[in-house]
């Protein structure tokens, strides 16, 4: 089978995640990096060739898949679609409840152009979700649980950020260890936001800030802070950049549910992630599903789909019979 030829739309942490996890992989090469920057004035992790995005349609043919690392507030509701007419693409759109809207857009686009899409691939939208409906599918009896962390939000950092007096911020989203041995023991807890979830907030404040008012800012900021108990920790620049200047993330997918004569039986299915890069992890499976996406295209697939839509054993770089010898 040829390489697949990968195309990165957008260079931040994502697009850099991509480009250092086509590395790992035999079948794919990168054709290069499209920026709506000065190209010159990015710089690559590994060297990849930087391209401005008014000349992505002209290398329409060089490519086989567009992977677009572009944000969900207001990057890819626009882009995927407008790229989905030119190339078949992939994005990581978390957004959970604009999904349906996203696909439809997606959709239409590349279904009149010929095109495949992929939209909100990763761990959640992506692995959790496939976990979530192979654990009700299994266990249609049963209360499904998710948790996050501990991991870095970017969502809720930059928030913090625009708080004002504060110079650099961080927030971490914690599970609460108590809640998850509610749910494994079987008892099938009624959980509100509060009790799943804490959030800690690491802030360098400005000089002469009002330290009292930043942090009732935080902890009183609808929509972020305050449904969850927070605490927030004014720590010095170098403590930041000593210790915060990862990206942390994962989580725990749960289903508790019963079977059995009169449903007495208690099962239990749990999976989890612990992730030392949130967007390098999530790269590798964008990846992954590249080459899923470049097998379904060969086939005539077109228009959009989803992690529900795709065989498992189109991620795979083995063969059918390979898998079917070494992992079934």
């Amino acid at each position: 089978m040829n390489k697949v030829r990968i195309g990165i739309a957008g260079y931040g942490n994502l697009g850099r995640g991509v480009e250092l996890a086509v590395a790992q992989n035999d079948d794919m090469e990168l054709v290069g990096v499209f920026t709506r920057r000065d190209p010159a004035s990015v710089k690559t992790a590994a060297g990849a060739k930087v391209y401005s995005m008014d000349d992505a349609a002209s290398m329409a043919d060089d490519i086989d898949v567009m992977i677009i690392c572009g944000g969900s507030a207001t990057d890819l509701p626009k882009q995927t679609p407008e790229l989905a007419k030119i190339f078949n693409v992939i994005d990581s759109f978390d957004t959970h409840a604009r999904i349906p809207e996203h696909f439809a857009n997606v959709d239409k686009a590349a279904k009149e152009s010929g095109h495949l899409a992929f939209i909100s691939l990763g761990w959640d939208p992506g692995l959790f979700s496939l976990n979530r409906l192979y654990a009700e599918s299994i266990l249609p009896n049963g209360k499904t649980y998710t948790f996050w962390g501990k991991g870095v939000s970017q969502g809720h950092s930059d928030a913090i950020r625009r708080v004002e007096g504060v110079k650099r911020g961080i927030q971490y989203t914690v599970p609460i260890e108590s809640a998850m041995e509610a749910v494994r023991s079987g008892s099938q807890p009624d959980l509100t936001t509060r009790q799943k979830h804490l959030r800690e907030c690491w802030v360098v404040a400005e000089e002469g800030a009002d330290l009292a008012k930043i942090e009732e800012s935080i902890k009183n900021m609808k929509n972020y802070f305050d449904e969850y108990d927070t605490t927030v920790n004014f720590i010095s620049e170098e403590e930041f950049d000593a210790v915060h200047n990862k990206m942390p993330h994962g989580g725990f997918v749960m289903r508790s549910g019963m079977t059995g004569d009169g449903e007495k039986t208690h099962q239990m299915i749990e999976y989890s992630l612990k992730l030392e890069s949130n967007p390098e992890f999530t790269a590798s499976v964008l990846i992954c599903y590249a080459r899923a996406l470049a097998r379904l295209k060969a086939e005539g697939a077109t228009g959009c789909k989803t992690a529900f839509d795709i065989a498992p054993a189109y991620l795979s770089p083995l063969s059918a019979e390979e898998l079917r010898s070494k992992m079934l």
